[in-house]
């Protein structure tokens, strides 16, 4: 008894419907290119100095990473509690995120991820340790995509918040 499974050729599907399947791919491409106007507009709203550093192609900020970001780690979001959490205004974290890229960026352990480590020289948060610290930690991918960005460094074991200095 033969239990080998035949996998059909590529492009031989006879269910496959060429011209749905190209509106949806349409509707989708439509539907992105919206929300990224409405997300760079969003971005646009801050009142921040020099915004547009935060839509840089090598420096993005998304509004999925920034709710993200003030989901986990704005003080005033009730949520994760044993996260670190800045104490700043929004548009004072989004100031610290846009210069946080003058920092070269650094491999974050066990990841493919990169991390900038900037000391802003002003408290902006407290660790997870309830320490107050002035360092802010921002992981981007490869591509300068931001991942998210919290008060402290991320120690050896890959815990976010704490304020130990890399090796």
């Amino acid at each position: 008894m033969n239990n080998a499974v035949a996998t059909p050729a590529p492009n031989t599907n006879p269910c496959f419907n060429e011209a749905q399947w190209l509106q949806v791919l349409f509707l989708l491409a439509d539907t992105q290119s919206w929300l990224q106007q409405l997300q760079e507009g969003l971005i646009w709203q801050l009142p921040v100095k020099n915004r547009k550093k935060l839509l840089r192609k090598c420096w993005y900020l998304t509004a999925t990473a920034l709710a993200h970001i003030l989901e986990r780690h704005y003080y005033k979001v009730p949520r994760h509690p044993l996260a670190s959490k800045f104490t700043l205004s929004i548009p004072a974290i989004a100031a610290a995120i846009r210069d946080a890229y003058q920092q070269a960026p650094a491999p974050k352990p066990d990841s493919d991820l990169l991390q900038r480590v900037w000391d802003t020289g002003a408290p902006l948060g407290y660790d997870t340790t309830g320490r107050v610290v002035s360092v802010l930690t921002v992981i981007s991918t490869a591509a300068g995509e931001i991942v998210t960005a919290f008060p402290g460094t991320v120690d050896l074991r890959g815990e976010k918040g704490n304020p130990v200095s890399p090796p």
